[in-house]
């Protein structure tokens, strides 16, 4: 092969090497920046990724992916999409309601927060309702400019496609969405032919939604909105960009006017090449080969990515190649740079933002002479080969534990309709009783005192005693307010898998290994490099110390499993269920250590249950068979009177209820409040006869809710829900706001619950 094979990025992490992207959000809502401030650093940072990706040598740099918030909110603020609650009445929309739509403010609660696909990146849900669409301001083509003046560079546009767009909108029936892609069109026809008179030469229109699964509806849409664009943008070139799965039915997208289709062969389970085996490839149409995997931090086998290009070009010509991630670059840290803490033989094995630029140029160089290039490709097979022989990454030990789940019983001692009782008279609960998620206020105070104890400027003991006297004040704080269940605060933990990968073997660390969750809120997820196992005791201080200041109960904190292996990078070379056994095996341990250590109301959030759902409706059961299996794992052995509690977060329910039960948890915590209580729809049209808790107001939000509004989400669950069934707290835990704040609105939640208990009829306890 002679052809030098162009690369083409699909997004860039916008936080920064060093999260100066979130800094810069943070001091400007604080008033420590002023809007022009603000704007100048974010250029500087957005010209700095376009600089990287430049000197990396890539052919096709996006633009328009970076955002002062979120690419959907862009969007939708881009089409002048705004809800009615914020009052606007055209024209230009400032930072204050950009903000607000994001975060709300003092009169209008946030648009609502949900996973953008099966990430673990949240984005903000557009609201179209009865709304006209109009450009007012056409951001790609601002972001195209600013590249080449400041840059140099002949940027390639990123838009979010109509069809994806409505796909992850609300306020409209999904009857209705082929009627509302009319009223986009013209929209976009507009924004696409000022990029287009501008002398841009390639726009990257992504549909990841079109990997879901398509109807005959879904395909007559597609084809109506993209001939209508081809028709009125004759000459614009479109590469249709799909990722995170196989795009399916193929035939049917390579259909679509379109000069190029942008495809994951990572994450596709082989289906893309299968089908390009099948059906060839059209000969007027660039084929982006998503052959680096945008999601995960491992290195790749190169000599597995150089087969699979030959078996390609044997159906497309490479010169009609665009060597791609397998998604953005958004879902990985920016660069290894800086790991010093990581072993050199784990570091080798590792490829974050930028290490992934410099393989895709590296697999470019080798369609071209792979003699020239013999070297480097040696030195990536030799860091595999030795990264792959570590014996912590196969221990017969856990090997056996795993293999004993087979002989494990498939539910708890007794059914939950007799677990109850039992658990009622241990307990005494008052009716719709309260508590909180888990976390509570981490001030910088708090964190200051945890870099201290890392540095080792505090020693153990007086670390644990600072810890000591947060738990003091917290559970004060508790009882005075008048919360019916505590819990300990977490003030000894960073992030909610970190604590826990810290403390399990086969984990290691980061020290910038940073990515984008939602806004400004960044997390470090920790790496699954080996066989994840037991080690001791790691929550039963804190809890049992806690526990010891009060009467009331307290629950005891972990993370679940299946969230521990949706909010880490997972090894690559095990199956995601065996992983996840490993770790609930391992959380098991700790579930038992709390018990016999007396804590015996344990919280096992699953935060992330639904986000690791396969896109495919066909291949979601399995995942939760064994998603259900992992979190039974982990709980199964607990005695009858033992209360188990998780927790689920900014997700649609209404398609696994029946999982979420056969879960077994005894009380369930499910966030509404961002949905405007639509998920109780699930519950009016389903039975759901555990312990669960609505949360009553979004902690995401500066914003404190009135007693009078957290007591119609009340009421409204109270219609569908069994009262001496229902648990009143927030949607999530209290670790990102302030003490004020959490006061406020934790007190009118307590006067909220007061006044729904006084309401409800004892006949119907």
């Amino acid at each position: 092969m002679t052809q030098t094979v162009k690369v083409s990025n699909l997004g860039y992490p916008r936080i920064g090497k060093n999260r100066e992207w979130k800094k810069n959000l943070e001091t400007f809502w604080s008033g420590q920046k002023n809007e022009a401030e603000f704007r100048s650093e974010m250029e500087r940072i957005q010209l700095e990724h376009l600089q990287t990706q430049k000197e990396a040598g890539i052919d096709l740099i996006p633009v328009n992916d970076f955002t002062f918030y979120d690419h959907v909110l862009d969007a939708a603020v881009m089409f002048g999409i705004v809800p009615p609650r914020y009052e606007y009445d055209g024209g230009d929309i400032g930072l204050d309601l950009y903000f607000a739509m994001a975060r709300g403010n003092a009169t209008a609660t946030a648009c609502e927060m949900t996973k953008w696909f099966n990430t673990n990146y949240h984005y903000i849900v557009p609201e179209i309702g009865n709304q006209t669409p109009r450009l007012t301001e056409n951001k790609p083509l601002a972001a195209y400019r600013f590249a080449k003046a400041q840059a140099g560079i002949e940027g390639k546009p990123v838009v979010i496609g109509l069809y994806t767009f409505l796909k992850l909108s609300k306020g409209f029936q999904p009857s209705e969405t082929a009627e509302i892609a009319k009223r986009f069109l013209p929209v976009y026809v507009q924004l696409l032919q000022e990029l287009k008179q501008e002398g841009v030469k390639w726009v990257q229109v992504d549909e990841p939604a079109v990997v879901t699964g398509l109807t005959n509806e879904d395909i007559s849409l597609l084809e109506t909105i993209y001939a209508e664009i081809a028709a009125a943008v004759p000459g614009l070139n479109i590469i249709l960009q799909t990722y995170f799965e196989a795009a399916e039915p193929l035939e049917a997208l390579l259909k679509l006017p379109v000069q190029g289709l942008g495809l994951d062969f990572v994450h596709d389970g082989g289906t893309n090449l299968e089908s390009i085996e099948r059906l060839g490839w059209p000969e007027d149409k660039i084929l982006g080969v998503g052959i680096i995997d945008g999601r995960n931090i491992w290195r790749s086998d190169l000599d597995a990515k150089l087969a699979l290009l030959d078996k390609l070009a044997t159906h497309v010509s490479l010169d009609r190649v665009f060597l791609q991630p397998s998604s953005s670059l958004l879902h990985v840290p920016v660069t290894v740079e800086g790991e010093d803490k990581v072993k050199s033989v784990i570091k080798n094995a590792l490829a974050f933002a930028n290490e992934k630029l410099v393989e895709l140029k590296l697999i470019s160089s080798a369609l071209e002479n792979r003699d020239a290039v013999a070297a480097e490709l040696q030195a990536s097979r030799d860091a595999l080969a030795t990264f792959r022989a570590l014996p912590e990454r196969g221990r017969e030990d856990i090997a056996a534990e795993v293999r004993k789940l087979a002989e494990l019983p498939a539910n708890r001692n007794l059914p939950f309709a007799e677990r109850v009782k039992v658990q009622q008279e241990k307990w005494n609960l008052p009716l719709l009783p309260t508590t909180t998620i888990g976390s509570f206020p981490q001030t910088p105070e708090v964190r200051q005192a945890r870099l201290k104890w890392r540095k080792g400027v505090w020693n153990q003991e007086r670390y644990d005693q600072y810890i000591r006297d947060q738990i003091d004040e917290v559970i004060t704080f508790q009882e005075k307010l008048g919360l019916d269940v505590l819990v300990h605060g977490e003030f000894e933990r960073t992030d909610m898998v970190e604590f826990f990968g810290e403390k399990l073997a086969g984990y290691l660390f980061t020290r910038n290994g940073w990515v984008q969750s939602y806004g400004s809120r960044c997390v470090k997820p920790p790496v699954i490099y080996a066989d994840v196992a037991f080690i001791e005791p790691m929550t039963v201080k804190e809890s049992v110390y806690a526990q010891s200041r009060t009467k009331l109960p307290v629950k005891g904190m972990l993370t679940g499993p299946v969230t521990i292996l949706n909010w880490s990078f997972v090894r690559d070379d095990l199956s995601r269920e065996e992983v996840a056994n490993q770790i609930a095996i391992a959380l098991r341990h700790e579930v038992k250590a709390l018990e016999d250590a007396g804590v015996e109301m344990i919280q096992v959030d699953e935060p992330a249950i639904r986000e690791g759902l396969p896109l495919k409706p066909e291949d979601r059961q399995h995942y939760l068979d064994w998603s259900v299996k992992a979190f039974r794992i982990s709980t199964y052995d607990v005695k009858d009177t033992t209360q188990i509690h998780t927790h689920m977060c900014y997700s649609e329910f209404n398609n696994m209820i029946d999982s979420i039960s056969d879960m077994d948890a005894d009380v369930i915590s499910i966030e509404t409040s961002r949905s405007h209580g639509e998920l109780i729809v699930s519950f009016e049209e389903q039975d759901y006869d555990k312990g669960i808790g609505l949360g009553v107001y979004d902690i995401h939000s500066p914003r404190v809710p009135a007693v009078e509004e957290m007591t119609v989400n009340i009421d409204r669950a109270l219609r569908v829900l069994e009262p001496e069934l229902f648990w009143i707290n927030p949607d999530c835990g209290l670790k990102t706001r302030g003490w004020a704040e959490t006061e406020s609105a934790l007190r009118n939640m307590v006067e909220a619950a007061a006044i729904a208990r006084a309401k409800t009829s004892p006949s119907k306890v």
